[in-house]
């Protein structure tokens, strides 16, 4: 995620430096032709450009806000797992029976808390498709990465692995019947927070829906400089410069809001939010939290941070 204050105005138009030379190429050269020659002096009713920008108009703000409602789902279910991650931690903590008292459950809340912290980032990555394995070592034993390379979905294994441990639990005495319920529920609820992630990675918009709109929008860009020309002369050329930055602005930052897991500076911050959950359940543990990290680039000599 974008950090507002950083964001300098070479990344913004950075976005869109292609379709604006040619924007401003094809404005110049209307201009000429519209100068120079009396039979390319074409021009057409101002209303014309203005009807086809308002109707594309509406069409990019349902867009925005169909892509914004994408991106705010997605960051409203890692909210979710956060809560849902401390939940874990505290019923493991509270439930079991004296966790600090005897070595045995002591560890097993130990490896079911650091299991979630694996879960986590293995959610992140997997959802970016990346090695979701990659680093895991660091919070699951030899036994449960052995079990999950069999899997080629490895948040589903971590769950059924904390399953299973929590059946031992009950069995064992460590919980009882109403607190293996809870935190069955529990787990049940990270399934369910996966499995909504995995619809909204795997759902795109119709292609034919973007295609539309872009023909659309490039269709009156064309039209744009006949309509301006007529009054403005050779000032349509920053007329249609400014105009076509804005539409396509506003197209660019729908298309990256769309898909908030594709590991871009515009995407959900997933894995800062695991950092955040890493760091609040080593503290329920009584254990030492490292710091965070932030990704980064640099535009001349600006800087602009974002935090994935």
């Amino acid at each position: 995620m974008l950090l507002k204050e950083n964001i300098p105005i070479q990344y913004i138009f950075g976005k869109i430096r292609k379709e604006m030379l040619l924007v401003s190429v094809y404005a110049v050269l209307i201009v000429i032709l519209y100068e120079n020659f009396h039979f390319t002096r074409i021009s057409i009713p101002i209303a014309v450009p203005t009807i086809l920008g308002t109707v594309i108009s509406l069409l990019l703000a349902f867009k925005s806000n169909q892509a914004y409602d994408r991106w705010w789902e997605a960051r409203t279910i890692w909210g979710a797992i956060v809560n849902d991650s401390r939940s874990l931690t505290r019923q493991l903590l509270t439930f079991v029976d004296s966790p600090y008292g005897h070595a045995e459950e002591k560890a097993f809340c130990e490896k079911m808390a650091k299991r979630q912290i694996a879960w986590c980032y293995s959610l992140s990555k997997h959802l970016r498709k990346q090695d979701a394995m990659a680093d895991l070592d660091k919070w699951l034993t030899s036994e449960d990465l052995e079990h999950i390379r069999n899997y080629s979905n490895v948040p589903v294994a971590l769950l059924e692995l904390q399953g299973q441990d929590l059946r031992n639990a009950y069995k064992l005495g460590w919980i009882n019947e109403f607190q293996q319920v809870e935190l069955d529920k529990t787990l049940t609820r990270f399934s369910n927070e996966m499995g909504g992630c995995e619809r909204i990675k795997n759902t795109v918009f119709p292609a034919t829906y973007g295609v539309y709109i872009h023909f659309s929008l490039v269709l009156f860009i064309l039209l744009l400089p006949f309509g301006l020309i007529e009054f403005f002369g050779i000032a349509e050329i920053p007329l249609v410069i400014a105009i076509a930055s804005s539409f396509f602005l506003i197209e660019k930052m729908a298309i990256h809001l769309q898909d908030p897991f594709e590991n871009k500076p515009t995407d959900t911050p997933t894995t800062t939010i695991s950092q955040t959950i890493e760091r609040d359940i080593l503290q329920m543990l009584k254990e030492h939290c490292p710091p965070k990290a932030q990704a980064g680039g640099s535009f001349g000599n600006s800087k602009i941070f974002y935090i994935l």
